[in-house]
């Protein structure tokens, strides 16, 4: 396996030569514009009135570093501080907040309660006060929170056992991860009490000071669970309509009892079938016999996407007028190298099946077919950050064809905090901050550390974990590390 690395990529004719051997589809400016003048520089005014400062986003990054009663600690102040002073003026959601302690992904994920309020309130002051000591201004700044439960992959209590909440017996996870055939299947009961559990955190991030609430339906949480749950009974189950009924429950109880609060949806809007690593470590797709049915936005082959369901989903989003969407894809527990393109894998992970380039051209297309379709709603895109010194070329160019309202990043931010800053006054990128995603923020927390930058943040590698980590590591087979660039 042998995949050029982004920063050989000197000149825009090298990148663009690359691509076109690769036979990769992704445009891109050759020169990046700063200023007033420049596409990301560009207000957008939602429908309600609110006039979000820039084309920038910063996605959800956890750091499984809250305590075990779910509030926030040091090094999670810091992060959001450093979110605050990115000069993105949209913050989708900080990091995914626990609606509830059995949906936690793990045993320090942040948990919404009225006891935690006070910190998850504190959390949301620090980002805009650190956004106020640089930029001078916040009254165009978007603040989110994102609300989960982590259904089949939550670890609420120990971070080496997962306690599942599954809505349906999976022919291919089930075995992935370990389930026995007699593992309890939600019933309509706790799925009804769930929401109204989701409707109490919309409130409580509401009085917290959040200006919408992200309803995750991504990466095989159990949000996402709902669009494949197509062998489910019940009222939950079966037909798109049921398969929704979970969001619009969760939207009618938000409007009903916490008026002014928007509404946003992070979304996998396709998915692939599992992946495994093959005797050489690279990825390849699982085997089924019949058609792949579970995955939302697939075509059945489980290599494929039809955009059929994924339209109907955006269809009843502006049914439910809610406008903010950001678009993923997969699973980082079963397919990452669609998720999150990169060329070094996790410890827990594979060797990518494709330039990881390939990926980034996916959701950046996917994202452009999804805003065509429904150009009234706002959409956020992902996947951008491997593009390491390319971002903003291509980022500029998919916002000035309105192939998306806003390049969303998440990655990056940890080692690089100002670089939207930077791209927007025109300084040249700090190339030794850049993150090349060597994917250290996810082989800690798969390994039960905090998650960071270990490589580039001095903050990571002064900590006591960064020598854990250099151990585990060091314990990865060959063939992990013996990848050609």
């Amino acid at each position: 396996m042998s995949y050029r690395r982004i920063a050989t990529l000197k000149t825009a004719t090298d990148f663009r030569n690359y691509l076109a051997q690769s036979g990769v589809d992704l445009n891109f400016d050759e020169h990046v514009q700063s200023g007033s003048t420049s596409p990301l520089a560009q207000p957008f005014q939602l429908t309600n009135g609110f006039k979000i400062g820039n084309r920038f986003a910063i996605l959800p990054m956890e750091g499984w570093d809250g305590t075990t009663d779910g509030k926030p600690t040091e090094p999670t102040i810091r992060r959001w501080q450093r979110f605050g002073q990115s000069g993105a003026k949209l913050i989708w959601g900080g990091e995914a907040v626990a609606v509830r302690e059995d949906g936690r992904a793990n045993p320090n994920q942040l948990l919404i309660t009225e006891k935690n309020l006070g910190n998850i309130s504190a959390l949301r002051e620090t980002l805009v006060q650190a956004h106020e000591a640089r930029f001078r201004r916040s009254d165009d700044l978007l603040v989110g929170l994102q609300l989960t439960h982590s259904g089949r992959f939550a670890k609420p209590t120990r971070k080496d056992r997962m306690e599942p909440k599954i809505l349906y017996h999976h022919p291919l996870l089930d075995a992935k991860f370990h389930l026995s055939p007699d593992t309890p299947v939600m019933s309509d009961d706790e799925i009804a009490w769930l929401v109204a559990d989701f409707v109490q955190a919309a409130a409580l991030a509401h009085r917290a000071g959040f200006a919408f609430v992200d309803i995750k339906h991504c990466h095989g949480y159990l949000g996402h669970e709902f669009l494949s749950a197509v062998d489910r009974s019940g009222r939950y189950g079966g037909s798109f309509e049921n398969r929704t009924r979970f969001l619009r429950e969760i939207v009618a109880g938000i409007r009903a009892n916490v008026p002014g609060m928007e509404i946003g949806v992070r979304l996998s809007a396709f998915d692939f079938i599992p992946f495994r690593a093959g005797a050489d470590n690279i990825g390849r797709p699982e085997q089924i016999e019949e058609k792949y049915r579970y995955a939302f936005g697939g075509d059945g082959t489980g290599v494929g996407i039809d955009l059929t369901e994924p339209y109907a989903f955006l269809d009843l989003l502006a049914e439910l007028k809610i406008q903010l969407i950001c678009i993923s894809a997969g699973s980082p527990y079963y397919n990452p190298h669609i998720q999150r393109p990169a060329v070094f894998p996790p410890s827990d992970g594979y060797q990518p099946p494709e330039d990881p380039l390939v990926g980034v051209a996916r959701q950046i297309n996917v994202t452009a077919k999804l805003k065509q379709y429904r150009p009234d709603l706002t959409f956020v895109g992902t996947g951008y950050t491997y593009l390491q010194e390319w971002l903003p070329h291509v980022a500029q160019h998919v916002v000035r064809m309105g192939k998306v309202d806003f390049v969303g990043y998440g990655r990056m931010v940890l080692t690089y905090p100002d670089f939207a800053a930077d791209v927007l006054t025109g300084k040249p990128l700090q190339r030794k901050r850049i993150c090349r995603t060597f994917s250290d923020c996810t082989t800690a927390p798969r390994n039960g550390l905090i998650s960071g930058c270990y490589p580039l943040d001095e903050y990571y590698k002064e900590r006591p974990e960064a020598a854990i980590l250099a151990r585990v590591k060091s314990k990865e087979p060959e063939k992990m590390k013996k990848i050609k660039v």
